[in-house]
């Protein structure tokens, strides 16, 4: 029994276990700061991002005679539907009116825009006469289902595109010194 024990004992022997490491409470404070850190970065960044991105100017509004004028080429394209085609016309001259010389034109009838267009310096006489005959011809055909001629309503939008053009701001030349690509 001896000699087994002594064997016993000998397959037994096993070697030192390793130290264990003993982890200091700073350790894992470390990794939090670090994470605390690269989280606060992160979101400075992004915040910086945004604030970068939300800073850029808006593009500089479209003046109303020229969103006016491309209104008044678009409705070329309905002229063989007489209605809609003055519907759309009569509408871009009294919303160019309207904004150009913050008169409220649309919410008016004819005779009630006409009668206070008079009362005003807004236009010259002869513009206000043509204004009135474009209007009245354009209600005809809106209200009074008038059909006229392909000829009548390119003239109908050759004077709203000239009492566009007769209105429109002039350039200073200051201010084609300041932007050439305003010519």
């Amino acid at each position: 029994m001896i000699t087994n024990s002594i064997t016993a004992a000998a397959n037994d022997i096993r070697d030192i276990k390793p130290p264990l490491e003993i982890s200091n409470g700073w350790m894992g404070f470390g990794w939090a700061l670090g994470g605390l850190v690269l989280v606060t970065v992160l979101l400075w960044a992004w915040r910086h991002f945004l604030k970068h991105v939300t800073t850029s100017s808006p593009p500089p509004p479209v003046p109303a005679h020229q969103r006016a004028k491309k209104k008044l080429a678009e409705a070329l394209a309905l002229i063989g539907q007489p209605k809609p085609f003055c519907i759309l016309v009569s509408d871009t001259a009294r919303a160019y009116l309207e904004e150009r010389f913050e008169f409220r034109a649309p919410e008016r009838t004819t005779e009630e825009f006409l009668h206070e267009l008079r009362g005003t310096n807004l236009l010259l006489p002869d513009q206000k006469e043509s204004l009135g005959n474009f209007l009245i011809s354009c209600d005809m055909v809106k209200f009074a289902k008038y059909e006229p001629a392909e000829t009548e309503l390119r003239t109908l939008h050759s004077s709203a595109v000239r009492l566009v053009e007769e209105t429109e701001p002039k350039e200073t030349p200051a201010s084609s010194l300041q932007n050439p690509k305003l010519k």
